[in-house]
């Protein structure tokens, strides 16, 4: 769904203001980063994903979900899968991809936009044509 409100998981992880995390996270459904993290984020395969990165939350590294939320700092290149929202305190550093992008004034990117093919789109939302038997 494109232009649809997909429905996306609840957030079940968070880690918190002054937790630092060095190495790989991956995680299910929906994670907000309060905190620090020094290496990749990324949502594992499956149904949708969320990952929120607050007004007090860095990362360091490639993230990687379906809907990405950014207030926060991100070190790193992002792909969202469905959108990627910037929020006004936003600071990415990095290529950023997405299939949607909505950027609040404010955010700032150093690095390039990179939209998705919408071939690549499409291909996962065929069109069902109406055909007359008559």
């Amino acid at each position: 769904m494109f232009f649809g409100r997909k429905k996306h998981p609840p957030i079940k992880s968070l880690i918190a203001q002054g937790t630092v995390i060095t190495g790989r996270v991956v995680f299910a459904d929906g994670l907000r980063i309060d905190g620090e993290i020094t290496g990749d984020v990324v949502a594992a395969e499956g149904q949708g994903s969320i990952l929120v990165v607050s007004e007090t939350g860095k990362v360091s590294g490639e993230i990687r979900a379906d809907l990405i939320v950014i207030n926060g700092v991100v070190n790193g290149p992002v792909f969202a899968a469905d959108l990627l929202e910037l929020q006004p305190k936003a600071k990415v550093e990095g290529d950023v991809s997405y299939k949607a992008l909505e950027m609040h004034q404010g955010a700032t990117i150093s690095g390039q936009l990179q939209p998705m093919p919408m071939a690549v789109v499409a291909e996962k939302t065929p069109l069902k044509l109406a055909s007359s038997n008559g």
